[in-house]
């Protein structure tokens, strides 16, 4: 599996356009064969910056998303839309294969 996470801080007038383009792309990227899950996070502390938390199968599974046409569409218009560049981490986890239970927190 990979693991990236892309930190987006938004302009602050630009927030809604990125909502409405972020929901668009999740729905996009979740449809993706390779893609094992993807979501939006908002910080707590700044409503203007998103987080991206993607996995997918494998690196050919990442190869294939940067080729889809919502990630041109997400390159074409991100530009417009940050206040400054995104920050990314993207880690190799071959012997991952997505979310594993937390054994510290189990519901009551």
């Amino acid at each position: 599996m990979i693991l990236i996470n892309v930190q987006f801080p938004i302009r602050a007038e630009k927030v809604e356009e990125w909502t409405e383009l972020a929901t668009s792309y999740a729905h996009e990227v979740e449809a993706e064969e390779g893609c094992l899950f993807f979501h939006w996070s908002r910080s707590l502390d700044d409503p203007t910056v998103f987080v991206a938390v993607e996995g997918f199968r494998d690196a050919a599974a990442g190869e294939a998303h940067v080729k889809t046409d919502h990630f041109a569409e997400m390159i074409a218009k991100g530009p417009d839309l940050v206040s400054e560049q995104p920050r990314i981490i993207y880690i190799d986890a071959p012997e991952v294969e997505g979310w594993g239970p937390m054994g510290e927190i189990q519901p009551r």
